[in-house]
C-alpha cells in the first residue's frame, strides 16, 4: 500500500527550522519561525508561568479527562480576555479549549464544512501560510481578498473594502484581530467598523484569527477592532492561542469562541462544536489550559503577566527601531521606516525569493520565502550582522 505513496514537501515555515538545525555555521540567524526570543536569543519560560506550574504541581489531584469543551472556568477567562470585562458570563456566547490557535481554526473548518459545505472562506491576500491548508483540508473552498499593497507598505483600504463587498451570505471571512501575518500591518477602527458592516450587510460570517494579542500595541488595545466587530456584527467566530502571550508555545492553549444571536442558537452551536472535538482530537489537554486560567483568576499572578507581557512587546518595538536605524548605519539606500510602523512579531521586509535564497545561502539568515521576518528573533548580538547580510543582497 505504501508504495504508492510520495513524499510531501517540507512545510515552509517548520521546515526551515531543521534546514536552520543543520547548518554548521556559528553565525547563522533563524528569523523564520513565529517563536518569541529575549535579547539573548532563548525563547524564554515566562516567570510567572513557573509560579503558576509549582502551584499546579502542588495541588493537582487527579489526570482524569476534561470535559469534551474544556472546563467552564477556562472558557469564562477567555471570553473575558477576549471581549473583555463582564463578557464571561454572557449566555449568547460560548467557548470550546482546542490544541492551540491552529487547533481552534481547524475546529472552525469543520464546524463549517458540516452546516455550511457550501461555503467560500476568504483569506486576505498575504496570509499566514497555514490558513488555506487548514480550510482546504477540511474540504472548503478558498478564495482571497486584498489586504497588502506592496508599494507603499501599506494597507489596501480600498481594495480591501471593495473585494469583501463581494462576499455573499454564508460565506466565512477571515481577519487578523492583529500583528497581521506576515505583513506586521494592521487595520485601523474606521476601517474595522467599515469591514464590519459590509459584512454584516452581505451576511457574511467573520472568523477572526487572534492569535498575537498583547503583542501589538496592548491587551486591551489589541482586542479593540474585535470588539468594534462584535457590536456590529450578529454572529463572530473568533480563533485564540495563548502560544505567544503566555509563551507556551508546547502546551498547544487555544480556543474557538463562538458569538450567537441568543442563548438558544449558542447551546445548539455548543453542541455541534463538541461533536467536532470529539471526533478530532476527543478531549483538550488540560495543562496549559490551567496555566492560563490559574494567572487570570489570580489579580497578582495577572498583574506580573501584564508585565511580562509588556517587556516582550516593548523588546520587539525596540528591535523594529533597531533594524531601521541598522540598516541605514549598514548603507541602505531605500527607506526601512516602515517597520517601525508595522505591528507584533513579523515584518514584511519586501525581500523577493532571490534575496531570500542568498541570504540563506550566503550569509546563514533564514527567513521565509515570502520576505517575512520574524523581528523578535533579531538580537543586540546579531543585529550587525542581519543588517550586512540584507544590504549585501539588496
Amino acid at each position: 500500500m505504501f508504495e504508492r505513496i510520495q513524499p510531501a514537501p517540507p512545510d515552509p515555515i517548520l521546515g526551515l527550522s531543521a534546514i536552520f538545525a543543520a547548518d554548521n555555521r556559528a553565525h547563522k540567524i533563524n528569523l523564520g519561525v513565529g517563536e518569541y526570543r529575549d535579547a539573548t536569543g532563548v525563547t524564554p519560560v515566562l516567570d510567572v508561568v513557573r509560579t503558576a506550574e509549582s502551584r499546579l504541581f502542588e495541588s493537582a489531584p487527579n489526570k482524569v479527562y476534561l470535559p469534551i469543551d474544556g472546563t467552564p472556568d477556562y472558557g469564562r477567562v477567555v471570553r473575558e480576555l477576549v471581549f473583555g470585562t463582564g463578557s464571561g458570563e454572557q449566555a449568547n456566547t460560548v467557548t470550546v479549549q482546542s490544541p492551540g490557535g491552529t487547533g481552534a481554526l481547524r475546529i472552525a473548518a469543520d464546524f463549517a464544512a458540516r452546516h455550511f459545505s457550501q461555503a467560500r472562506v476568504w483569506l486576505p491576500d498575504p496570509t499566514w501560510a497555514n490558513h488555506p491548508k487548514i480550510f482546504e483540508a477540511a474540504g472548503l473552498t478558498c478564495h482571497s481578498y486584498p489586504y497588502y499593497d506592496a508599494a507603499s507598505r501599506q494597507l489596501d483600504t480600498e481594495r480591501l473594502l471593495a473585494g469583501l463587498a463581494e462576499t455573499q451570505a454564508g460565506d466565512l471571512v477571515l481577519l487578523h484581530a492583529c500583528c497581521h501575518n506576515p505583513t506586521g500591518v494592521d487595520i485601523d477602527d474606521d476601517t474595522w467598523a467599515a469591514v464590519a458592516r459590509i459584512l454584516a450587510e452581505r451576511g457574511a460570517l467573520p472568523l477572526i484569527d487572534f492569535a498575537y494579542q498583547g503583542f501589538g500595541d496592548g491587551l486591551e488595545e489589541d482586542a479593540k477592532g474585535l470588539r468594534i466587530f462584535r457590536e456590529l456584527v450578529p454572529e463572530l467566530l473568533v480563533a485564540s492561542s495563548f502560544s505567544k502571550n503566555f509563551g507556551l508555545y508546547q502546551d498547544r492553549v487555544g480556543a474557538l469562541s463562538v458569538v450567537t444571536a441568543d442563548a438558544e442558537q449558542a447551546s445548539s452551536v455548543l453542541s455541534q462544536l463538541k461533536i467536532c472535538v470529539r471526533t478530532s482530537f476527543s478531549n483538550p489537554p488540560a495543562h496549559g489550559s490551567a496555566l492560563v486560567t490559574t494567572i487570570l483568576n489570580d489579580s497578582d499572578l495577572r498583574s506580573a503577566w501584564l508585565d511580562e507581557l509588556a517587556q516582550m512587546r516593548d523588546r520587539i518595538n525596540g528591535m523594529r527601531q533597531s533594524l531601521a536605524q541598522g540598516l541605514v548605519r549598514s548603507g541602505a539606500t531605500q527607506d526601512f521606516s516602515f517597520i517601525t510602523q508595522q505591528k507584533g512579531m513579523f515584518s514584511f521586509s519586501g525581500l523577493n525569493p532571490q534575496q531570500v535564497e542568498r541570504l540563506r545561502e550566503e550569509h546563514a539568515v533564514y527567513i521565509v520565502g515570502s520576505g517575512r521576518i520574524n523581528v523578535a528573533g533579531i538580537t543586540p548580538n546579531n543585529l550587525e550582522g542581519l543588517c550586512t547580510a540584507i544590504c549585501a543582497v539588496l
